[in-house]
């Protein structure tokens, strides 16, 4: 997010601030001054000239144990008391929880906030700037004022990842505008069970459609992180199935093969590890029965080792004071985590105990000063990357950016591309722009409603909880007469004289932990008796659903000519009317299985069950399409095949599977020479052997691939691993 070529903080006024600042201390106290300031000044690593990896070096061999620690420890911006702690302790990261803000909360009161801090962080020995974190999730939602965007089930909708792209642009540009650098998304869960609150988090229920939209994290970064201003930090989150745990339940335990586990939770992060995504964020859930913040192997091994990722592994908020199931840190958890490989944790308060327990570890060699020094490697990498060392503060040219009329736009078009028609009896839908209109529910004029959780606060709210277009507003402004539309959110004063009645109802705001709903997915009472009283009327009812995942509404839908999925939209309600009047048709397809019922959960596709409407399912108006699609080039794909890891008399070996065509892949097979080699296991795809030949077929989770998309599939072999070379064939 910073521009490169800006001038520096003068090295005279760093060394004033340090000798003013330096404290001297135990370890339970703030530690003391880390090097002289002058030496620092002409250091090789304040030289933008150099490589970063030789600038890394250069700043870790000034650095203390202290200034080290400091650079592990993520703190909550509220909980720096004093501010000055940031300086003190040393502290290389600090975050705005779901709830944290400013006051008044606008983007130039944020970009000051963030300004201020960085300065202190500024005053210390080196001189080593902090790096802000911030969950901007569907836009800059801690911002009132900012563009938001559909939450990312709706982005799934739209099977678009162009656009997603652009999203993750304008995201950047806005969170760029408050100085913050690093956001904490993509989630690239792949959510398995509809009574998990966490959704709408996910782009779709299949790894090909996450993995998809990992083109989010070439929006916020750029082709390459700090190459450009603007760029901001990505976060693939959570790492690894917090998608897939039984029952839904957030936080839960996922109970899946390792073969099942790499097959459908994997792929995405490995797209986004392919992407050069900067950060990786755990889960609180767990695998198996062990929690992914301790799990070494799939940490260290896989995402490190195995998927080649280089950027840092940071906790989820106070995850790894969960580990022993008890309040409080504990060196031994601190100890676990840190080995298992969290380069930085998110304390995220009281960072003093953190720190000093880690220092505990580390001088009883629990935790080796190798891990230290590579989680320390792995941050500033980052930090230079990002430029914060030459151009620390706010890039002011990018605060107008909040909220403007170009984000907007773009987040209309998002809202209605993401729109999935799923039922039009009669042709009802599109509505005549001149029809005598009756408007209802209890999200038809509620923008906290249509924005959901995660919108200036964690769980969300409902009411004006910011600026925006409502749903009926949309409909007022589309319409030819504005005094043909009637609006009562319960539906009262409904006759037979109206052309049809729209109900927008649903769901209202959460997010995780108050979103399960393992009790059911129906309609409120509230919604039910606002659609009883229209459907008496005699009216036709048009219901447009508000919610963050498929909902229980199949006793419902024969009373209804038309169902519009509108997801979660955001600020941009509008997007919803330009569907609903034909402006532009209905593009979008489902990102789930909608379920029969709640008992039919988990519902998935490929599973042998019979959903309400399957996967993928998405209907248009009959002879309308505004936005037709370029004629697709013939379907293609291309196969690469690398060896993990190789033994004597064996080795295991992953093969990439490309849509490299522009037209969506229904299926796919692979085939090379074996040359003597014979496999032993497989998974993620069925395989046939012939004539010394072997063919895999995609499995029934991962033959659709959008174009660019990419999928996997791996075996164990026994025999020389060679060099084959795999043929793809569409199918």
């Amino acid at each position: 997010m910073r521009l490169l070529t800006a001038r520096r903080r003068p090295a005279a006024a760093l060394a004033l601030c340090a000798a003013a600042l330096a404290l001297t201390g135990s370890a339970v106290a703030a530690p003391g001054p880390s090097a002289p300031a002058a030496s620092a000044a002409g250091a090789p690593y304040r030289d933008p000239s150099v490589a970063v990896a030789d600038r890394v070096e250069d700043l870790l061999a000034r650095m203390t144990l202290d200034d080290k620690l400091g650079q592990m420890t993520q703190v909550e911006k509220d909980a720096l008391v004093p501010q000055s702690d940031l300086a003190a302790y040393r502290i290389g990261s600090v975050l705005s929880g779901g709830d944290s803000t400013v006051s008044p909360n606008n983007a130039r009161t944020w970009a000051d906030t963030y300004d201020g801090l960085q300065r202190t962080a500024l005053t210390t020995p080196l001189g080593i700037p902090m790096i802000y974190g911030i969950d901007a999730v569907h836009g800059h939602n801690a911002v009132r004022g900012a563009t938001l965007f559909p939450h990312n089930i709706g982005l799934g909708a739209t099977r678009d990842p162009a656009l997603v792209e652009r999203v993750g642009r304008a995201v950047a540009e806005e969170v760029s505008g408050t100085g913050i650098d690093w956001d904490f998304a993509p989630c690239l869960c792949v959510a398995r069970d509809d009574r998990w609150g966490r959704t709408y988090e996910s782009y779709g229920e299949t790894p090909e459609l996450p993995s998809a939209m990992t083109t989010f994290v070439t929006g916020l970064q750029g082709e390459t992180l700090g190459a450009g201003p603007g760029s901001v930090l990505a976060t693939a989150k959570h790492y690894l199935g917090d998608g897939g745990t039984t029952g839904g339940v957030d936080q839960g335990n996922t109970e899946l093969s390792e073969a099942r586990l790499r097959a459908i939770h994997l792929p995405p992060f490995q797209e986004a590890v392919r992407r050069g995504v900067g950060s990786v964020m755990l889960s609180y859930s767990s695998w198996n029965g062990v929690k992914s913040h301790a799990n070494k192997y799939l940490v260290t091994d896989v995402l490190k080792g195995e998927l080649g990722f280089t950027g840092f592994v940071v906790s989820d908020w106070a995850a790894v004071d969960q580990l022993d199931g008890q309040t409080g840190f504990t060196g031994a958890e601190i100890t676990t985590a840190v080995n298992a490989g969290v380069d930085m944790v998110m304390v995220p308060h009281d960072y003093r105990k953190f720190l000093t327990l880690l220092r505990g570890e580390v001088t009883a060699g629990r935790v080796p000063l190798s891990r230290i020094d590579d989680a320390n490697r792995r941050i500033l990498t980052k930090k230079f990357q990002l430029g914060l060392f030459e151009q620390p503060l706010t890039d002011r040219s990018y605060t107008g950016t909040v909220g403007s009329a170009a984000h907007r736009q773009l987040a209309r078009q998002a809202v209605r591309q993401s729109q999935v028609l799923l039922k039009n009896s009669g042709g009802i839908l599109p509505l005549p722009k001149s029809a005598k209109l009756f408007v209802a529910g209890k999200s038809a004029d509620d923008i906290g409603n249509q924005s959901g959780g995660w919108t200036v606060g964690w769980q969300g709210g409902s009411g004006p909880v910011t600026e925006g277009t409502t749903i009926l507003r949309g409909i007022r402004d589309a319409v030819t007469d504005s005094s043909r539309v009637t609006y009562d959110r319960y539906g009262y004063g409904i006759d037979g004289s109206y052309t049809a009645a729209v109900a927008v109802v649903g769901e209202t705001p959460y997010a995780e932990g108050r979103g399960d709903r393992p009790n059911g997915l129906g309609l409120d009472q509230e919604d039910l008796g606002t659609l009883a009283r229209l459907r008496a009327s005699g009216v036709p009812v048009v219901v447009v659903l508000v919610s963050g995942r498929p909902l229980d509404i199949a006793a419902q839908l024969p009373d209804w000519r038309a169902l519009l999925a509108a997801w979660l939209p955001g600020t941009e309600g509008a997007g919803v009317s330009d569907v609903l009047f034909g402006d532009h048709a209905p593009t979008g397809r489902l990102p789930m299985s909608w379920m029969n019922s709640s008992a039919q959960q988990p519902v998935n596709d490929g599973d042998g069950k019979t959903p309400l409407f399957p996967y993928g399912y998405g209907l248009t108006y009959d002879g309308t399409d505004p936005d037709p699609d370029p004629t697709p080039s013939p379907a293609a794909c291309t196969a690469s095949l690398r060896v993990a890891s190789a033994w004597q008399g064996g080795y295991q070996a992953e093969v990439t599977v490309e849509n490299t065509g522009s037209a969506a892949l229904t299926g796919w097979s692979v085939t090379w020479d074996l040359a003597g080699s014979g496999i032993t296991n497989l998974w993620n795809g069925s395989l046939t052997t012939d004539d010394g030949r072997a063919t895999v077929r995609n499995a029934a989770h991962n033959g659709a691939l959008l174009p660019g998309a990419r999928t996997s599939f791996g075996f164990i072999a026994t025999g020389s691993a060679g060099a084959p070379t795999p043929a793809c064939t569409s199918g």
